[in-house]
């Protein structure tokens, strides 16, 4: 469903990303770990055909991230920390507008915006213009907006920033019944224990670069942890280790 060939992005003399290769297939939460500037957005918006990458490759669904943005955006649906809306707009007014971006009948739109509606408890929201929702409403029409069209691949990148613990579990929720076949969802998180209980696989970034891409029982195993985040930490000093 998704492959990165050696992805590499420069601005200047900086790199964000150096030479990331991983796979990723339907069916799966693949999460995206590392802390704040580990190259996690940088990387999630060249997949988006948002950035040119300055060196290698990436498919999305099949289509060329350079050569074919317009099919990987068909197919796509994209939520991050700091999207907006429109706050004169109820959510309802916005998810039908964003249907009709995507040609469904309208018959369609209501019937996948009552779906969206039981999935992620948008209640209230649906009809409260966004001028006048908390963080968390917000949130979920901003979801629902990117999944109107039942995108192929979900990039969600952190999606739960700033939630509070009620819209953080409708979040957490949601993301684990999206896996399905023929559908991917890449969930971008610094938080260790969000992936712990979402992921299937995780690729873990430092500085940059990809540092191990598996289960997590898998990366457990291997650093001798009891938890994701000691794990992340011994994957960190091992590589700071080889390099002096």
């Amino acid at each position: 469903m998704l492959t990165a060939n050696h992805l590499t992005k420069t601005y200047g003399k900086f790199t964000a990303l150096e030479d990331v290769s991983f796979a990723a297939k339907d069916g799966e939460v693949f999460g995206l770990l590392g802390p704040n500037g580990a190259g996690k957005t940088t990387l999630l918006r060249t997949l988006a055909t948002l950035l040119r990458p300055t060196s290698g490759t990436a498919t999305v669904g099949g289509y060329d991230v350079e050569r074919d943005p317009e099919a990987v955006r068909r197919i796509i649906g994209v939520v991050n920390g700091g999207m907006g809306l429109p706050p004169r707009l109820t959510g309802r007014e916005v998810l039908r507008s964003f249907a009709g971006l995507y040609e469904m009948t309208p018959q369609q739109t209501e019937a996948r915006i009552a779906e969206l509606d039981q999935r992620l408890e948008l209640g209230r929201t649906l009809d409260t213009k966004a001028g006048e929702y908390s963080t968390g409403m917000k949130q979920k029409v901003v979801i629902a907006r990117a999944v109107i069209q039942d995108p192929k691949v979900l990039i969600l990148d952190e999606a739960a920033s700033g939630l509070d613990i009620f819209a953080r579990r409708t979040l957490l929720d949601f993301v684990k019944q999206n896996r399905a076949p023929e559908r991917l969802t890449l969930y971008s998180t610094h938080v260790m224990s969000e992936a712990e209980e979402v992921c299937d696989r995780v690729a873990i970034l430092h500085q940059g670069r990809l540092l191990t891409v598996d289960t997590i029982p898998n990366i457990l195993a291997q650093t001798g942890e009891n938890n994701l985040e000691r794990a992340f930490f011994a994957l960190v000093k091992g590589v700071e280790q080889r390099a002096v």
